[in-house]
């Protein structure tokens, strides 16, 4: 996969945040040129510290201006689709707008769309993201007939706003002249973490082979299968211990979602409930040719003090 991408060009949509950071570094390492597409791509400058002169560009579009789209993706030899969001205009953005980001993909003669989604993508969710991921991924096929199909497990790194929370939280508490106590929500649910730097490998290996992975959905989890306490257990011997853990019942948890500004939703909630890991039978990093990397090998070497 060294030469396949070499100066072709990747246009990548929402490609200022988390993921598509560590997208970019594994695209211009192996030789594409970038063009990163975002509503405030000002946020993304620092990306073109990682290129050589010329290697990547920027242009500002929103999806639901498909105009600034068919502009943005001009000359796209492959199109990565990592625009998300939690809450808002779900439908319009992660839902069916994701058709008209596949259609214009096309039409500008892209090779390769990959649209990454996420492990419990459900069309008869009760919880309106799980949803529109779901309907995200039939308009993506809808829009670019071998559009290939991701869908990580909770993706963690060490610029992750997940493993950090966590991390934060049990900083703030052992700080506190009382004994350090923190609560863990839904304890018993299933999480695969998976690296973010597996994912953008990932995303890399379906842009070079499209004839192979087009029109296929891929599972993307660890190798570890970790419920919320666990996970918890971990971080906090990580951050040096002292940490006492409350595994909080359903009814505690869903009070706590429902007061004013607190961490987690009564939507997260049910999701932790329904787990995030790779269903029996899923193709996943294997298919890509791809093996994960577990997230002991990071845990002591970003949070010990």
């Amino acid at each position: 996969m060294s030469d396949v991408l070499r100066d072709v060009l990747v246009v990548v949509t929402g490609g200022g945040g988390f993921v598509g950071r560590h997208l970019a570094h594994a695209l211009l390492r192996s030789g594409a040129r970038l063009r990163i597409v975002s509503r405030h791509p000002e946020k993304a400058w620092m990306i073109r510290g990682q290129g050589d002169p010329g290697q990547v560009e920027f242009a500002r579009a929103d999806l639901r201006d498909g105009a600034a789209v068919a502009r943005a993706l001009s000359g796209a030899d492959g199109v990565v689709n990592l625009v998300g969001l939690f809450s808002g205009p779900l439908d319009a953005v992660q839902g069916r707008g994701v058709e008209g980001l596949a259609r214009a993909a096309r039409e500008a003669g892209a090779g390769a769309f990959v649209h990454i989604s996420a492990i419990g993508a459900d069309a008869a969710s009760p919880v309106p993201y799980a949803a529109s991921k779901a309907a995200g991924e039939q308009a993506a096929l809808a829009g670019f007939a071998g559009a290939t199909i991701l869908r990580p497990s909770v993706i963690f790194g060490q610029d992750d706003n997940f493993l950090n929370m966590f991390a934060r939280m049990m900083g703030m508490v052992k700080a506190l002249p009382l004994p350090a106590l923190l609560p863990v929500f839904v304890p018993e649910g299933l999480l695969q973490p998976v690296l973010v730097d597996d994912v953008a490998r990932a995303i890399a290996a379906a842009l070079a082979d499209p004839k192979r992975h087009g029109g296929h959905t891929y599972e993307l989890g660890g190798p570890e299968v970790v419920t919320m306490l666990e996970l918890n257990q971990r971080i906090a011997q990580a951050v040096g211990g002292g940490i006492h853990l409350l595994p909080m019942p359903d009814l505690g948890a869903r009070i706590f979602a429902a007061l004013p500004g607190t961490p987690i939703s009564a939507d997260q909630i049910t999701l932790l409930k329904a787990g995030s890991v790779v269903a029996d039978g899923a193709q996943g990093f294997a298919a890509l040719g791809l093996s994960p990397r577990p997230m002991g090998l990071y845990l002591d070497r970003w949070f010990r003090p």
